[in-house]
C-alpha cells in the first residue's frame, strides 16, 4: 500500500550550529540564567541529549535531566510556576499538556525532531482512517495534534510491555512514527503492527560494518543500542533500551568499556552512573557537512546557554509554548492511559521483586 506522504523521502533543513562561546561568556550566561530562574519562579528541565553544560546547569539549579516524559512529569510535580524546557518542541508541548496552568518556555521554538516532522497530522490521520480496525499507538516524539489522534502514547521504555498487553487483548496496531522502534517492538512481541515509516536522523545513521570494526578494536566492550537504530545494529547489542534503560545497563554490565549507539549527549549522565568505565561513541557514516552523521541531534544543539538566557528573559512568541485547549484535552487522554499503564507496570515489577 502506498502512502500519500513518505517521511523517508523528505530532507529536513538543519539549523546552523550555534556559535561557540568563550569561557567568560559561558560564565556570564550561567550566572544570568540562575538569577532569571529565581526571578521568574522557574525550574529548568533538560533532555539527556542536550549538551553536557546544559544538563549540569539544570542539575545545579534544582531542575532535572531526564527523558521527555520524565521531564514533563517532573515539571508537573514541581511547585515552580514556569518551566524552562531544554529539548525539542514536542517536549515543550508535552509539558504544556500535562501542566496547562504553567508557563512553558523554550530556548527556541525552532528546535524540531525528525520523527515529529516526519509524521504530519493530516497525512497520519488519513493513514489511520484507512485502517479503522487498528489501535493507534504513537511515540512520545510526536506533535500534540498527532497524540490527540492516537489511542495510546508510548515511550521506548515501556513500548514492548504495552504492545504485549494490547496484543494479548487481540488488538491490531498502527505504530508511529519510528519504523526501527516499531520493527523492534514487533520482533519482540509478535504483534500485528502496521508501521508508519519515520526515522530519527541520529539513530538511523549508525552503521553495522563500522560497528563490527570498532568491536574488533575493543573486544572487551559491550554494545549499548537505542531501539530507534536499524535492526542490524540492534542485533549486535548487549543491551537495547531507552535512554534511562541504557544508563542503567551501563551501570550493571560488567564490561570495562561501552560502545554506545545513541546521541552522545547521554554520555554526561552515563559517565556519572559509571565513572570507572570508558564510554565510546558508536560509529555513524562519519562527520559530514550536513551534520547528519555526527551522533548528536542538531536541533538539541540549539539549546545553548545564550538561547536559554533569551528564553527566560524574553518569553513571548519566540519562546513560549501554547497548545490549543481542544488539542490538549485530546492528547491528554492517550497520555494519561500511558501514565496509568506505566504506574501499574512499576507496581507489578515491585510486587515480583
Amino acid at each position: 500500500m502506498s502512502m500519500m506522504f513518505d517521511p523517508m523521502a523528505t530532507a529536513y533543513p538543519f539549523p546552523p550550529k550555534p556559535a561557540p562561546l568563550r569561557a567568560d561568556e559561558k560564565q556570564h550566561y550561567r550566572e544570568k540564567i540562575k538569577r532569571l530562574l529565581k526571578a521568574r519562579d522557574a525550574v529548568m528541565v533538560a533532555h539527556y541529549y542536550t549538551d553536557p553544560e546544559i544538563q549540569a546547569l539544570a542539575e545545579e539549579t534544582g531542575g532535572c535531566v531526564a527523558d521527555s516524559l520524565e521531564m514533563a512529569r517532573f515539571g508537573a510535580n514541581h511547585p515552580a510556576s514556569t518551566l524552562l524546557v531544554a529539548g525539542v518542541r514536542f517536549m515543550g508541548e508535552t509539558a504544556k499538556i500535562l501542566s496547562p496552568e504553567k508557563r512553558i518556555l523554550m530556548p527556541t521554538l525552532q528546535a524540531e525532531c525528525s520523527l515529529d516532522l516526519g509524521c504530519p497530522v493530516d497525512e497520519f490521520s488519513a493513514f489511520c482512517d484507512q485502517h479503522p480496525d487498528r489501535t493507534v499507538v504513537v511515540y512520545a516524539n510526536t506533535s500534540a495534534a498527532v497524540k490527540a489522534r492516537a489511542d495510546w502514547v508510548v515511550t521506548s521504555s515501556i513500548a514492548v510491555e504495552l504492545i504485549e498487553h494490547l496484543d494479548s487483548l487481540g488488538e491490531k496496531i498502527i505504530w508511529a512514527p519510528d519504523r526501527h522502534l516499531g520493527s523492534y517492538v514487533q520482533k519482540q512481541t509478535g504483534a500485528d503492527i502496521l508501521c508508519w515509516q519515520g526515522a530519527c536522523i541520529v539513530h538511523d545513521e549508525f552503521k553495522t560494518q563500522a560497528l563490527q570494526r570498532m568491536k574488533a578494536l575493543y573486544p572487551d566492550a559491550a554494545v549499548l543500542v537505542h531501539p530507534e537504530s536499524p535492526q542490524s545494529v540492534v542485533d549486535m547489542a548487549d543491551a537495547v533500551g531507552s535512554t534511562s534503560q541504557l544508563i542503567s545497563a551501563a551501570k550493571t554490565l560488567p564490561h570495562p568499556q561501552l560502545i554506545v549507539a545513541t546521541d552522545r549527549g547521554i554520555f554526561y549522565k552515563m559517565q556519572q552512573a559509571c565513572p570507572d568505565k570508558v564510554l565510546l561513541e558508536a560509529p555513524t557514516a562519519g562527520e559530514g557537512a550536513t551534520c547528519r552523521s555526527c551522533a548528536h541531534c542538531p536541533w538539541m544543539a540549539m539549546n545553548g546557554l545564550k538561547a536559554i538566557c533569551e528564553g527566560l528573559e524574553q518569553g513571548g512568541q519566540y519562546h513560549e509554548i501554547h497548545v490549543d485547549e481542544k488539542l490538549r484535552n485530546g492528547a491528554l487522554i492517550p497520555l494519561h492511559r500511558m501514565l496509568e499503564f506505566a504506574a501499574t507496570l512499576r507496581l507489578s515489577v515491585k510486587g515480583n521483586a
